[in-house]
């Protein structure tokens, strides 16, 4: 009995091998003979589908695996497989995917690519196999406290740590390394030769690394960061557009009279009447208060932890109408005004912005989004077979920042992840031009729809989520060891209903796709201009709005080579990957049946239509929001 296997290599640098690679095919009635692969000429080699023949001495039924072995020959060379591909005597294909690296000596058993629950397996030889491949990734994937408070995330202190599955393609790495090599020479080597600890003497000054890396969107920012209109818009659709709420109370702590901002206000109405109709919002960065600031090159830095009130203009736009620097008001915390000095407005808004750089770095950014959906990777690894359904969906200073992640744990929830539940808590539902809002509930649609058709074909009924043992044990593992020291999570141990999976896995892709996007991709343009987005400040906030100068708005700007780190790091980190896949076209098919594969194909158009609407909605703006274009959301979490 002959057998034709196709064996696939990656495309990916260093993916092909020059060492003994052997196949076995292992059928309901036996195994075939132990195959090296070793066609004339070369095979294996990157990006390689090379065809072989197989031979049994009977017929093999059904086939169950395939098994390849690895062997080194002189020296060690590993292996990047993508999938293995049998056709059959009868005419018929199976494919057995992969996607791991083959490291050392060792051997790999593959299943062929459809789902497939516990329950779905009856086959002793497949129930051995799924327990034999948990317990190796359960070795491999382990959990590690960070620090208290926070989410536990897999145990590797670097990259190098990790299994060769986990890390870095080594174009990846190179490019990651190299372009951010590339930004600091650009910006500082070649047009500043970096002056540590040298203020800029103008705000115009600025512009000497404003000469390269730009971009459109960082071009608008340097043109009107110092409008209250564009200031206010930042909270909308800036990098961190999930803070703003409605106010339907002015805080105790922020002392704010009716008269002060009537001149804000639309004529012939009061604060009080404004907060009843839902125009009045507030951003409050309380959780900034008392956290320890930075110390650099021997300089004490300064942080501050501002409230600013918001009027939603109904004959204009949304606009700041009051800013306090700090969560204890008195003689030495005033309230900014738009009619105060203008370098005093100025300033105020600026420690605002400054506070806007700490939160979306590490809040919205990293702890949001990164930290939280580590905790599901790992518990993916440590609980799911490659073979089960979930498993193929979901593929400041150091100090300080330790207590900002540990406050903003303090309150996390697990409703917040949810876009609709989030917007409503907040009161935001109604806030115009918030295009953040309006593209977050359009993707959300799709890939809540898309998540319930999937979970629906591989469970029938609820009954069938409760007894999958597997799946109970993913949910366990992330709720009890990934999220155990974040006590307000909300997120349940047990998952009880089809709608209870379908809204999960809608919070993790979310999460690790647009989320991410949202907060990560615009950085460069809202950053690049360093006063709008200021990393760092280096004197402390004002006291006495009457004595506000140029001098000091310099002096407490970042310096020259502050700057360029800033713009560099911001650029570095939100431009486009070179090797990003976007959201929804998937690198590695893990899908084989016909079913999931229109699904997926369902979901790529639905997509697409999104697209297609916030194109429309964007012609003729003269600052379009495209962050969350689908085309532009990787699909999944890379940096």
């Amino acid at each position: 009995m002959e057998y034709t296997v196709t064996v696939a290599t990656g495309t990916s640098e260093y993916s092909g091998t020059n060492n003994y690679v052997y196949v076995t095919l292992v059928g309901e009635k036996g195994e075939s003979e132990k195959t090296v692969l070793d066609n004339p000429g070369l095979d294996l080699c990157r990006g390689a589908v090379d065809k072989y023949k197989i031979r049994s001495a009977a017929p093999l039924g059904h086939i169950l695996l395939v098994r390849l072995e690895k062997q080194r020959y002189w020296v060690e060379d590993n292996w990047f497989c993508l999938y293995v591909a049998v056709e059959l005597p009868d005419g018929g294909t199976l494919t057995f995917p992969c996607y791991r690296w083959l490291v050392g000596n060792m051997e790999m058993e593959l299943r062929e690519g459809t789902a497939k629950k516990l329950s779905d397996d009856s086959s002793l030889l497949l129930l051995a196999h799924r327990k034999a491949e948990m317990l190796e990734k359960q070795k491999l994937y382990r959990w590690q406290a960070w620090a208290p408070g926070i989410p536990k995330c897999i145990d590797a202190k670097s990259e190098t740590d990790l299994p060769q599955d986990a890390r870095f393609h080594n174009e990846k790495r190179s490019d990651f390394e190299g372009s951010l090599q590339y930004a600091l020479l650009e910006l500082s080597l070649k047009k500043l030769a970096i002056k540590f600890g040298k203020s800029w003497d103008d705000l115009d000054d600025f512009k000497r690394i404003f000469w390269k890396l730009r971009s459109p969107i960082a071009e608008y920012t340097m043109k009107h960061w110092k409008e209250d209109s564009f200031f206010a818009y930042q909270f909308l659709n800036g990098c961190n557009p999930r803070m703003i709420q409605q106010c339907r109370k002015i805080p105790d702590n922020f002392p704010v009279s009716g008269d002060m901002v009537r001149g804000s206000l639309r004529p012939n109405t009061t604060l009080e009447k404004e907060m009843k109709a839902g125009n009045i919002y507030v951003v409050d960065y309380a959780i900034l208060d008392g956290i320890p600031a930075n110390v650099i090159r021997g300089q004490q830095q300064h942080l501050a932890a501002p409230i600013c009130l918001l009027y939603d203009h109904p004959e204009d736009s949304l606009i700041p109408i009051a800013i306090q620097l700090g969560q204890t008001p008195g003689p030495d915390t005033p309230i900014f005004l738009p009619r105060d000095p203008p370098l005093a407005w100025v300033l105020a808004k600026i420690w605002v912005r400054h506070a806007e750089f700490q939160i979306f770095q590490v809040l919205s950014h990293l702890l949001r989004t990164h930290l939280v959906v580590e905790v599901f990777c790992v518990s993916t690894y440590r609980q799911l077979p490659s073979v089960h359904p979930i498993y193929k969906v979901v593929s400041t200073g150091g100090d300080g920042v330790l207590m900002l992640a540990q406050r903003e744990y303090k309150i996390l929830t697990y409703q917040s992840l949810q876009p609709r539940l989030d917007f409503k808590e907040r009161g935001v539902t109604k806030l115009r031009n918030y295009f953040y809002r309006e593209d977050s509930i359009m993707i959300w649609d799709v890939i809540q729809s898309f998540t319930w058709e999937m979970v629906c074909l591989y469970y029938h009924s609820d009954k069938e989520v409760v007894q999958d043992t597997e799946l109970q044990a993913w949910i366990q593992d992330a709720a009890q060891e990934g999220f155990v020291d974040v006590p307000k999570f909300g997120l349940s141990s047990e998952l009880k209903t089809r709608k209870e999976l379908s809204t999960l896995l809608s919070v993790v892709i979310f999460t690790c796709t647009v989320q991410h996007a949202a907060t990560n991709n615009g950085q460069f343009d809202w950053c690049a201009w360093v006063p709008n987005t200021p990393c760092t400040m280096r004197q402390p906030p004002p006291i006495d709005k009457d004595t506000v100068t140029m001098e000091m708005i310099m002096d407490s700007l970042p310096d020259i080579s502050q700057s360029c780190v800033e713009m560099a790091i911001t650029w570095h980190l939100g431009r486009a990957q070179p090797d990003a896949i976007p959201m929804a076209q998937y690198k590695e098919q893990y899908f084989t049946e016909p079913q999931a594969l229109e699904l997926i194909n369902r979901l790529q158009q639905d997509l697409q239509d999104v697209e297609k609407q916030i194109e429309n909605k964007n012609e003729g703006l003269e600052l379009p929001y495209l962050l969350l274009c689908p085309s532009r959301i990787e699909n999944s979490i890379t940096i």
